[in-house]
């Protein structure tokens, strides 16, 4: 029993991150019904900028807030950059200007800072361990599902009882008919990418904080588990992008300690399996979206 409640918090710290990158790809779905796959880039320049202030001798403290911002910052840069450009061209087209916005930040990396892997210092504190009733529980874990959840509660609170908020769910409803009722496009819109950079640079620091490395494809493994937790959970729902990344991060722990260590390496194909299961009986996900009209 001890066990199981040890992996069920372990797995609730690794879901938690995966909710938070989850819930920026929601908001961006929800608006401009595009799956962004440009999104884990994000972590990757706060890889880069993290690896840089460490060179400059500040710790965590100093380093955490900025890779936030400089996280917000890069995701209003792309929109305006990128995504501004097709907002109303098919859903393939922008499909791709989000996988060339991707490969073109890799290569800008790797041909000129390295393609090799950049290390930099993990907080010592993210080892430490505590013991509750008898179970012994990482800090890390216990810090992230703490951040994490007071995350999701000011996400809730933005959205429900500011004007951006209301603007922002409006546009998700129907953007045309939002924009109808005097709701600004470019303000909502550049708006849910600050946002989404927000979840993603709070998800990108304990992401770093746990590998301690960065690489031109630092970001590629948590967007796509950010992806496969917002499809999960039923892409466009906030909620359900929530729910994706906590069932899929208790998923994986629990595959990996349970399976017999000859096959444990296959933990992320058996992740695979249950979710085209998952598709096969409800292709919605777990929580049905009304599906919106895109800008």
């Amino acid at each position: 029993m001890i066990e199981v409640v040890q992996q069920v918090v372990d797995g609730l710290g690794r879901g938690g991150i995966y909710a938070l990158i989850a819930l920026g790809i929601a908001l961006i779905f929800g608006v401009m019904h595009l799956v962004n796959f440009a999104h884990g880039e994000l972590i990757t320049v706060g890889a880069y900028t993290s690896y840089w202030l460490f060179n400059t001798d500040l710790d965590w403290w100093l380093v955490t807030p900025i890779v936030v911002v400089v996280a917000v910052l890069t995701s209003v840069v792309i929109e305006f950059v990128a995504f501004r450009w097709v907002r109303g061209a098919s859903d393939f087209t922008m499909l791709m200007t989000s996988f060339g916005v991707h490969f073109v930040v890799q290569a800008l990396f790797v041909m000129y800072v390295s393609a090799n892997f950049r290390q930099f210092p993990r907080p010592g504190w993210i080892f430490n361990t505590v013991r509750v009733g008898g179970v012994s529980l990482e800090v890390f874990d216990l810090v992230v599902v703490s951040v994490t959840l007071a995350s999701l509660l000011a996400v809730y609170w933005l959205l429900q009882r500011t004007l951006f908020g209301i603007s922002l769910r409006a546009a998700a409803e129907d953007f045309d008919a939002a924009r109808l009722m005097g709701i600004r496009s470019n303000r909502v819109i550049r708006g849910a990418f600050a946002l989404s950079g927000l979840l993603a640079g709070v998800a990108a620091v304990f992401w770093l904080m746990h590998s301690g490395q960065a690489s031109p494809t630092a970001g590629l493994t948590p967007m796509l588990k950010g992806v496969l937790a917002a499809l999960i959970g039923g892409l466009g729902s906030l909620s359900g992008a929530v729910l994706g990344g906590i069932v899929l991060g208790l998923v994986e722990v629990l595959l990996i300690s349970r399976l017999p260590g000859g096959i444990a390496g296959l933990t992320d194909g058996i992740v695979f399996l249950l979710i085209a299961l998952l598709f096969v009986f409800r292709p919605q996900g777990l929580i049905t979206v009304r599906h919106a009209e895109r800008v």
